[in-house]
This record gives C-alpha cells, sequence and structure tokens, in this order.
C-alpha cells in the first residue's frame, strides 16, 4: 500500500516509519524540508489552509496525518486558539479534502485525549462521556475530529481516529 505519513519526523512517526516500511508498505513522508530517511519525500511546507496537497497525494492509498501543532511552551502567539485551529482543524481539513479529491481511500487521525478532556479524571472514559475540553491544542483536535467525520459521510472516504 502506497501511504502519505504527516508527522514523519515526530515523536510517533519516526517509530511508525520502520513498521510500515517492515510491513512493505510504500511510504512517502510529507515533510516542512527535503530530509533522508527510509521514505519518498514529499516537501510540503507548513500545514495550514493554504497547504497544497497535490503532487504528495499523487497515486496515494491512505493518508496517517499524524503532524499537529502540540503543546508550545510559552507560546507567542497572539490568539493561540486561532494558531492551533489553522495548522490541527483547519489544515487538517484541506488535507482530508483534497485526499478525497485525490481518490484516497482511507485516512487515519492521530488525535489526543485533550480533545475529550484535559485533565485526569476520577472515573474511566467511555462512549457515552461528552467531550469536554479546554485548551487551545483540545478544542482544535475535537474541531479536527468532527470535520472529519463529516468529510468521511459526505465523500465516502474511511476515516479512523486514534
Amino acid at each position: 500500500m502506497r501511504v502519505l505519513l504527516t508527522g514523519a519526523t515526530g515523536f510517533v512517526g519516526r517509530h511508525t516509519v520502520p513498521l510500515l516500511v517492515a510491513r512493505g508498505h510504500h511510504v512517502r513522508a510529507a515533510l516542512r524540508s527535503a530530509k533522508e530517511g527510509p521514505w519518498e519525500p514529499a516537501v510540503v511546507g507548513d500545514i495550514g489552509p493554504d497547504t497544497d496537497w497535490t503532487a504528495a497525494l499523487d497515486g496515494v492509498d491512505a493518508v496517517i496525518h499524524m503532524a499537529a501543532r502540540v503543546h508550545v511552551m510559552r507560546d507567542k502567539a497572539a490568539d493561540p486558539l486561532a494558531e492551533f485551529r489553522r495548522v490541527n482543524t483547519t489544515g487538517t481539513v484541506r488535507l482530508a479534502e483534497q485526499a478525497a479529491a485525490a481518490g484516497v481511500k482511507r485516512f487515519v487521525f492521530l488525535s489526543s485525549i485533550k480533545a475529550m478532556v484535559d485533565e485526569s479524571r476520577p472515573t474511566p472514559l467511555d462512549a457515552a462521556t461528552p467531550p469536554d475540553p479546554h485548551s487551545p491544542y483540545g478544542i482544535s483536535k475535537l474541531e479536527a475530529e468532527r470535520a472529519l467525520a463529516t468529510i468521511s459521510a459526505r465523500t465516502g472516504m474511511e476515516v479512523a481516529g486514534v
């Protein structure tokens, strides 16, 4: 299977790439800038509302989207929520819309527990637990999950959030 992987150089991605390659998958890594690795590079720059995914998605069967704006220490953004949304919500939607248009069949989205809650709870979470994120990161991830469900329903592209 030909897989486009975002976040290939991140903590989870750098452990995912060798697993995919070992199982015989062809990995195309979406990167900010060219980097050597066990992948075919696809330089897309920063992820956001204007990212052009056309070349990166060409011939791809599945997308595994792990890249995100994560916990930023001493955030200097004037509006942190807007910046998290630009990358994590709008950037994710842009990728998913272009993936569906390119005929990609499956889209796997790495979300976060922060999309559900921001703090530990005395009881376990289950399917009946309503999401209640408070951080800009958690809010942006929940919004992306909801948008991906809508895109899946409209286009038929299989979407899985993990």
